[in-house]
């Protein structure tokens, strides 16, 4: 070979090989993933969700791409937001909010949906069965609509001489809103309480959520499980401390960002079960044929720094009980 065809040869070829990588990296099977949270505030579940991916195999841009949608806490753009991932012909749909999971279920039933939600998915529609989904959806969820009646009775254990109290819940979100409100008020009365539900639908909303508190003379809150709530949950800590309220919600962080108690499921779990589920679709399982996955381990968690700041005695069986105290 002469060495101005084999220079020829050569440039050819290194000018091919990008074009292959582009070729390679469009043949990737693509992940839609649709949230009604941010990026910021939902970094440590989609952490989860990523690992479990990675468990069945798949890497985000070295074997499948990710196209990822934040409805950053509005409910209406969930539509939208998921017709756009539908046009581009997405692999499968990581539909991880209530609201998005419900938004994906309406919008195709021919693209795998793999959902993450706090609900129960068979109330929602989402799915016929826990064991036998059935149809394009399953999922992982957490239930935490079914402990809700049990951060009542918590708060009620740890402060029985309190006789006011009340859920916030997001309106914006009304679905797990009447979900987890419908839960809660025959608890309420089968204690024998006086109990008040709050709205917030924004961050903004908070200050005036214990304003209202103060109002109603509320001794205690329980609040809710929505992404709102999840992704501010420190912050919620930090101002029902600062306000003197005694309160509960199901996330650790919120208990050790110093909120009194916390209650529930694993959420990181259940992101991870979500990222499993997604790659083993990617593989050929038809997500009909998939059980609904729960996250199934309940943890409950109590400040006694804040409880000591709030005079409230944590009676040694209620701390005996906890799988984590922080002092």
């Amino acid at each position: 070979m002469r060495r101005r065809d084999f220079i020829t040869l050569v440039g050819g070829a290194t000018a091919a090989w990008p074009l292959a990588a582009r070729a390679q990296q469009s043949a990737m099977p693509v992940i839609g993933w649709v949230n009604v949270a941010s990026h910021q505030d939902y970094a440590q579940p989609l952490a989860a969700f990523l690992r479990g991916l990675g468990e069945a195999g798949y890497v985000d841009g070295r074997n499948v791409s990710i196209e990822y949608r934040w409805g950053e806490h509005h409910d209406d753009r969930l539509p939208a937001l998921v017709a756009d991932l539908i046009r581009r012909r997405v692999a499968v749909i990581a539909a991880t909010s209530t609201a998005a999971a419900v938004a994906a279920k309406a919008a195709t039933t021919t693209i795998p949906i793999v959902f993450e939600t706090g609900a129960d998915p068979v109330k929602l529609g989402l799915v016929a069965s826990l064991n036998r989904p059935g149809g394009n959806v399953t999922g992982a969820t957490q239930l935490s609509d079914e402990l809700m009646p049990k951060l009542l009775e918590l708060l009620h254990e740890l402060l029985p001489a309190v006789r006011v109290m009340a859920l916030l819940v997001n309106p914006a979100d009304p679905m797990l809103a009447e979900d987890e409100t419908r839960q809660v008020l025959p608890a309420a009365a089968s204690l024998g309480l006086q109990f008040h539900v709050l709205n917030a639908s924004s961050e903004s909303d908070f200050d005036g959520v214990f304003k209202k508190l103060a109002e109603l003379q509320a001794g205690a809150l329980v609040i809710g499980g929505e992404p709102l709530f999840t992704s501010h949950s420190e912050q919620l800590a930090t101002l029902a401390l600062r306000n003197g309220v005694p309160a509960v919600y199901k996330g650790r962080e919120f208990a050790a960002a110093g909120g009194l108690m916390s209650y529930g499921s694993d959420i990181a779990e259940s992101y991870r079960l979500a990222g499993v589920y997604v790659g083993r679709i990617l593989k050929g399982d038809k997500p009909g044929e998939l059980p609904v996955q729960q996250a199934t381990k309940i943890d409950l968690y109590i400040n006694l720094k804040t409880a000591k700041a709030l005079g409230i005695t944590v009676s040694l069986p209620l701390s005996g009980r906890a799988d984590e105290v922080f002092e």
